[in-house]
């Protein structure tokens, strides 16, 4: 039986605005980037893959033929491709009215820990540590347009917590509980964010995302795997949304106005899995002001430790 697919989501007029969105070269990502793209917006898309980037491209344009795109290089488990990006973006000054930090990576399938180049779990860097250094050494640009920052979380983001005394799970490690910590840091960085600008007057503006489960995504096999052939398989394939689909929840954060406290947006159908892309109940867990705070100065260390130690 054939399902009713909901309508996309109503999109302002982006012509002269710019959008840069992180995880853009596959996936929900480049979803993301069709959306803005149609509405009018020139796409600054830094990837990791340079080929994905290219196809993600070719893919955009054959909906959008007049798409305005420029891949950038990133790699958000390897910080000095972080720094390089913001510092040639700030030196080309690069307008920035949208930001979007869609990228992500949940290793369900292997039990081992990783660690990236720069010596943090691979988790809590590429969800959470890059985006939050990406995003501060891009504030003046972001300041300047005062632009609107969206923060793509997940489910994972409403039923985990971070763990202050294992930050980086390196005591205990499972794959799920480093991606949901990862998730909520991210989470915790978003509400500070926000806090932070309406405190200074710098006019950057937030909205929070979660796109559901999407089966057509690369992380889905992993994901069937471990739920084997059960209920919740069947469920997560029959409710769950397209990568299309999921993508309208983000391109509400992206666009709808700036709110307080932020908006929080993600499929309205059951279990929210998929379907129409509504405001949702934010996560209480996230808007902690002391846990954002906490969050927000760690990362500074962290990434204070990292610039004065030389990588092993």
């Amino acid at each position: 039986m054939s399902r009713t697919l909901p309508a996309p989501v109503a999109m302002p007029d982006l012509r002269g605005r710019t959008a840069l969105i992180t995880g853009a070269s596959d996936g929900v990502g480049v979803e993301i980037a069709r959306g803005l793209a149609a509405a009018g917006a020139e796409l600054v898309l830094p990837v990791r893959n340079r080929a994905k980037g290219e196809r993600a491209i070719e893919s955009i344009r054959t909906t959008v033929p007049d798409a305005r795109l420029t891949l950038r290089d990133l790699d958000l488990a390897r910080l000095e491709t972080v720094r390089a990006l913001a510092d040639a973006l700030g030196a080309e000054r690069v307008p920035l009215d949208i930001l979007v930090l869609n990228a992500g990576i949940v290793l369900l399938g292997d039990p081992e820990r990783h660690v990236s180049v720069d010596g943090f779990e691979l988790h809590f860097q590429t969800n959470f540590l890059g985006h939050f250094a990406l995003t501060t050494a891009l504030l003046p640009l972001l300041q300047e347009r005062r632009a609107r920052v969206a923060v793509q979380l997940s489910l994972a983001a409403g039923v985990s917590r971070v763990r202050w005394d294992d930050l980086q799970s390196e005591r205990r490690y499972r794959p799920l509980r480093a991606y949901g910590g990862s998730k909520v840091a991210l989470g915790l960085f978003g509400y500070e964010l926000a806090r932070r600008s309406r405190a200074s007057g710098a006019g950057v503006s937030v909205g929070f995302s979660h796109p559901g489960v999407v089966p057509g995504t690369a992380i889905a096999p992993a994901m069937r795997a471990r739920g084997g052939n059960g209920v919740g398989r069947a469920l997560s394939e029959r409710l769950g949304g397209t990568p299309a689909q999921a993508a309208q929840c983000a391109l509400l954060a992206a666009t709808a106005p700036g709110e307080e406290p932020p908006a929080f947006f993600g499929p309205s159908g059951l279990f929210h899995f998929g379907g129409r892309a509504a405001p949702q109940r934010p996560y209480p867990r996230l808007s902690d002001e002391a846990d954002g705070a906490r969050m927000w100065e760690l990362a500074e260390e962290l990434l204070a430790e990292r610039t004065t130690t030389p990588a092993p």
